[in-house]
């Protein structure tokens, strides 16, 4: 028998950690390689972690809720392996006197000063100094199993030195911030939700954007009157024939990809001291749920027909309805369009989808008195699109001709345009 050590994998380009949103296992609990064992929330995804190895699980390591860094230990198996000799000599040296300060001292330390908002919470509840705590995690990283160790122990420290600056800062902030915004008294009949993994990410991922990206914020209306009348004279059709909706959303995310194109620069992203300009056109589309708002990519939207788009957005939209939305699933979008519209809004300003340059807000199809160009006044179809841009990244003139480009595209669609 042997005991084998689960790590938080890497779920993503750049990922460097992972939060246990859920188990699906528990201790005693048999597992196969590459059976579900957890579910790990990077960004706005949930994805479900497969075991690497066959047996029984012992110990989980990691709880739900916790943050672990890519390569922390998250949970133990006992497999059916044969243990080899020196196994359990090198399990037994790490437990003798001999791993001492020294030898410590050369570890890998990289990650020693990096600290999760778990971590910093339970060491300041308790007053302890986390630049004296020894770090199990990967890179020397200090986990929750480590501070609720020194507590369990009764062993805190007494808080006789000041913390560091940038420690004493971060744990000194939530108390500043009840200061400002007390939490709102509750009254009969007042509802305490719990804030879950997913809504925190998003949390996270909205704050990280509106306070990292200078927004600005442009709109121009379309008279969409013939592609209107053109998908409804078709949609039922189309959908005998192929099984699925044609949307208004596949006309609008076809445009846009057609549009960024004939403009990459709207393809672009901030990269601290230069602009990554991305050769492929993955729209990322905002799909939202009851309580979470995933953001799904059709990948290389550009060489999609209007069929094309209208598949991937119904399957994706079923994923995310049905839990089965994968971290690649989320992953590469260079723009994102998000249909707003589908709730009855008309006017909107999307905060963009880090690290992105723009989002484009879809706005809800209405009827409207409009003066046409003879001077008549007629009742046209009319939609609202709404840009939001990173103005370190792209200039008005640049996204005014970009939006000019999808209007020009959305009003020349009629009974002469084909979707396959």
């Amino acid at each position: 028998m042997a005991i084998e050590k689960m790590a938080m994998p890497q779920l993503g380009e750049s990922v460097t950690e992972g939060t246990i949103s859920k188990w699906l296992v528990s201790p005693g609990d048999q597992v196969n390689k590459y059976d579900p064992i957890a579910e790990v929330m990077t960004d706005k995804v949930n994805a479900e972690v497969p075991s690497s190895f066959t047996g029984t699980i012992t110990e989980l390591v990691g709880e739900e809720g916790q943050t672990l860094a890519v390569g922390e230990i998250i949970c133990k198996i006992e497999t059916e392996e044969t243990e080899t000799e020196e196994a359990p000599k090198r399990e037994e040296e790490q437990n003798t006197p001999s791993d001492t300060d020294a030898n410590r001292q050369g570890k890998d330390q990289s990650n020693k000063a990096r600290y999760s908002p778990a971590v910093l919470r339970l060491a300041g509840e308790h007053g302890i100094q986390l630049e004296k705590v020894e770090g199990t995690g990967a890179g020397g990283r200090i986990t929750r199993k480590d501070i609720q160790k020194i507590i369990d122990s009764g062993m805190q420290q007494k808080s006789e030195a000041p913390a560091p600056a940038a420690v004493q800062t971060t744990q000194q902030a939530p108390k500043q911030q009840q200061k400002q915004a007390p939490a709102p008294a509750l009254s009969a009949g007042d509802i305490e939700i719990p804030v879950t993994g997913v809504r925190k990410a998003i949390a996270a991922n909205m704050h990280k954007s509106k306070t990292e990206i200078p927004h600005a914020w442009t709109m121009m209306e379309v008279d969409v009157t013939n592609m209107t009348a053109y998908r409804n004279s078709i949609k039922d059709s189309f959908k005998q024939k192929e099984g699925f909706n044609l949307t208004f959303f596949a006309f609008f995310v076809k445009a846009a990809a057609q549009a960024l194109k004939e403009f990459p620069q709207m393809n672009s992203m901030w990269a601290g001291d230069k602009i990554v300009q991305k050769k492929d056109i993955n729209i990322s589309i905002a799909v939202a749920t009851e309580d979470s708002l995933f953001v799904p990519v059709i990948k290389q939207a550009d060489e999609k027909t209007i069929k094309g788009i209208a598949r991937e957005i119904t399957d994706l939209a079923k994923k995310v309805r049905n839990g089965k939305l994968t971290a690649e699933d989320m992953q590469g979008g260079t723009f994102t369009v998000n249909n707003t519209g589908s709730f009855g809004s008309v006017q909107s300003m999307g905060i963009i989808n880090h690290p992105q340059a723009a989002i484009l807000q879809v706005e809800s199809i209405v009827k409207r008195p409009v003066v046409m160009n003879n001077g008549m006044i007629a009742v046209r179809d009319m939609v609202n699109l709404c840009l939001s841009l990173d103005h370190r990244v792209l200039d008005g003139l640049v996204c005014g001709r970009f939006l000019g480009r999808v209007k020009e595209i959305l009003e020349n669609i009629d009974e002469h345009t084909s979707v396959y």
